[in-house]
């Protein structure tokens, strides 16, 4: 299984900075999704459009997005999916550093289970569509979708077959989006 840490975006409500590489608790945010998400997985790419040195640096593949003009999540798939030697891919945003340790193994069992071609983590009624499990065999469709100006993530799975996996921890979801959410993360 290959996962994809996604960190290809712009930072704009962090103020134009890399989230990814914002310091949380004495480390960069992504150095925490490594330790959470790289056990869960047999491969592990890092998609970044900046600071690919960097990044590079955690000792892990950087592969840049294929689409130009910072497209997105969707576009951190799909350069995943492409870079992937495994058939099943597994994404993760670099900018939520309490992502479950069972995360993986979770979407796994419901992708089999339900014969699911993308797998998705949700709580309560909100799902988390950059926390997935998917199938290598979605690309062609991803392109096409891509190819043709789609850039929502809700829209591209809706055509899928997708299983939801329900978590009970909301703040393992949580998102570092601000210099404010950083503080507060920070703790006393």
């Amino acid at each position: 299984m290959t996962g994809v840490i996604l960190a290809g975006g712009l930072g704009r409500r962090m103020g134009g900075v890399d989230k990814g590489l914002k310091i949380l608790r004495g480390k960069p945010m992504v150095e925490w999704v490594i330790e959470r998400f790289r056990p869960q997985v047999d491969e592990l790419l890092i998609n970044a459009n900046q600071n690919i040195e960097t990044y590079g640096a955690f000792g892990h593949r950087v592969v840049p997005d294929e689409i130009a003009g910072f497209a997105g999540p969707l576009a951190g798939l799909h350069r995943g999916l492409s870079a992937a030697t495994h058939d099943l891919v597994a994404t993760v945003p670099c900018d939520s550093p309490f992502l479950p340790r069972d995360l993986v193994a979770r979407l796994y069992k419901a992708l089999h289970a339900q014969s699911a071609e993308l797998a998705v983590a949700r709580t309560g009624d909100q799902p988390h569509p950059v926390f997935c499990l998917c199938r290598k065999s979605v690309l062609p469709g991803l392109t096409s979708f891509l190819k043709s100006g789609g850039r929502k993530i809700d829209a591209w799975y809706a055509a899928l077959e997708v299983a939801e996996v329900s978590f009970d921890d909301e703040q393992a979801f949580s998102n570092i989006n601000t210099e404010t959410e950083l503080r507060d993360f920070e703790g006393p």
